[in-house]
């Protein structure tokens, strides 16, 4: 049997994708279990930058929902259902504590808690045939990956709600002009724009990545006395770094 989860690495770029095409990518235990060990292993490996890609025609159509109804509907499966949502949640962890740059790459329908898991990401970057769904209090359910926290804190109170009340359908140039994601691609491009977009990253000073980051995460939850003594930590701890001082010479001598 196939993976349903491949983790690849190239340099300090890893890459994860979700490998269940003839399931448009669906979501089950197994399946986010087997992300979490791709984003666990890219940490370990210290990848600065991973991709985050599927294979086939969507992304992820989200939950396999005859798999969620089937737990949720027989009281011997109640504490298996559970363990399958505390390990969506436990995804975000990882994704969110991985210390480096995640960039998705997104392209057909990305429903649901699949594009939840997707707001862990720093980056996300559209193929133009991207549709992005929140259905979740049509179908009788509820959101995931702390997308009630996250998507209001990217985009406004005002439009999250927006999406998540109504469930509409959202093109991938509404969901520009919305702030959900970063940039448009046209699809047979995207593969090449996520590796472009990696490079870019690569160019910057390893140890100021790990501190921004570290501290774009760490200082949401900070008044502005705790994130201004964190930034006076990262400017002396990058700039001291051998990394650090090779760059700023080199800049000087510009």
């Amino acid at each position: 049997m196939e993976d349903v989860v491949l983790y690849q690495k190239e340099g300090d770029v890893g890459k994860i994708i979700i490998n269940k095409p003839e399931t448009h990518n669906s979501l089950d235990l197994h399946t986010m279990g087997k992300l979490i060990q791709a984003f666990e292993e890219s940490t370990k490996n210290g990848d600065l930058c991973v991709i985050f890609t599927a294979e086939g025609s969507n992304f992820t159509v989200g939950d396999d929902l005859k798999y969620t109804h089937d737990l949720l509907n027989h009281v011997e499966k109640l504490p298996e259902a559970f363990k399958f949502v505390n390990t969506f949640q436990d995804l975000t962890r990882s994704m969110l504590n991985h210390p480096g740059i995640i960039i998705a790459g997104l392209h057909g329908w990305v429903i649901g808690g699949g594009f939840e898991m997707t707001l862990c990401c720093d980056l996300r970057i559209a193929a133009s045939n991207t549709r992005i769904m929140m259905p979740e209090l049509g179908v009788g359910l509820f959101f995931s990956n702390g997308s009630t926290k996250l998507l209001p804190k990217l985009i406004g109170q005002s439009r999250a709600k927006e999406l998540m009340l109504l469930g509409k359908e959202i093109s991938a140039e509404m969901a520009l002009n919305y702030g959900l994601i970063n940039e448009i691609c046209k699809p047979e491009g995207l593969n090449r724009i996520l590796k472009r977009t990696a490079n870019s990253i690569l160019q910057k000073s390893p140890i100021s990545l790990r501190f921004f980051k570290k501290l774009l995460n760490e200082n949401d939850e900070k008044d502005i006395e705790g994130v201004l003594d964190s930034e006076v930590i990262a400017i002396i701890a990058a700039g001291q770094s051998e990394e650090g001082k090779k760059r700023i010479e080199k800049f000087i001598k510009k």
